[in-house]
């Protein structure tokens, strides 16, 4: 976890990133999840035993420079989140997660949904 703040602290908006070439299928991914908005695939670096991403087309850099034209997207996100973790099998619950900027610990500017289960969850989370 020190390693994903690290990578926090360092991080810039700003280009194409990994999420961009996962969408275009530059990068082989086996997604969850796709429709004309989003895509949904697990992460590389998971932090439960079930964590997987949310990810819109769109290239929003952070939820802070979302504007008030992305709320159907953003509330997509949302729905799609549920569906996957329904799919995936996290009967007892799940958690979602939003990093946003360099302390929230945004480490790839593509606003991305972390959908976390598989496991009790501990709170606080950071």
């Amino acid at each position: 976890m020190a390693d994903e703040t690290a990578k926090a602290q360092v991080a810039k908006p700003g280009g194409d990133t990994i999420f961009g070439k996962i969408i275009r299928k530059e990068i082989p991914t086996e997604l969850i999840y796709e429709d004309d908005q989003c895509v949904a695939f697990n992460d590389i670096s998971p932090q439960a035993p079930t964590h997987f991403l949310v990810v819109p087309k769109k290239p929003i850099v952070q939820l802070a420079t979302a504007d008030d034209s992305d709320a159907a997207l953003l509330g997509h996100l949302m729905i799609v989140a549920k569906k996957c973790a329904e799919k995936v099998g996290l009967s007892k619950g799940f958690r979602i997660v939003i990093n946003d900027g360099a302390d929230g610990g945004q480490s790839v500017y593509h606003l991305h949904v972390h959908v976390l289960g598989g496991r009790q969850l501990r709170w606080p989370p950071g």
